[in-house]
C-alpha cells in the first residue's frame, strides 16, 4: 500500500514557477483590465524553438461572454517582464 500511496502522491510545486505564474497573472490581469469574473492562466511549457530558450510562455485569458483567447511569449516565465506583457495585450 505504502508504494501505491508513492505512485500517485503529487510532487510539490517549484515555488519559483508558482511566484513567476502569479506575477504574469497579476500584469495580464491589470494591464488588460479583466473584471473579478474574469480568469487568466499561466502555464510553461517545452519550446522547440531556440528563440525561446527551451520554454515558452503561454497565457490563457478567459472572459465570461468571450471565447479563451491564448498569447504565447516566447521565453520562460521567470524572463516575462512588464514590458513583455504590455506589448502583448495591450488593446485587448
Amino acid at each position: 500500500m505504502g508504494a501505491m500511496a508513492f505512485l500517485f502522491r503529487r510532487n510539490p510545486e517549484d515555488p519559483a514557477r508558482a511566484d513567476a505564474s502569479r506575477r504574469v497573472a497579476a500584469l495580464v490581469r491589470e494591464i488588460v483590465g479583466l473584471d473579478e469574473d474574469d480568469a487568466v492562466t499561466v502555464s510553461e511549457i517545452a519550446c522547440g524553438d531556440p528563440a525561446c530558450g527551451g520554454a515558452e510562455t503561454v497565457v490563457l485569458l478567459m472572459r465570461a461572454g468571450r471565447k479563451t483567447e491564448a498569447v504565447k511569449l516566447m521565453m520562460p516565465m521567470a524572463q516575462v517582464a512588464e514590458e513583455h506583457v504590455r506589448r502583448e495585450f495591450s488593446g485587448r
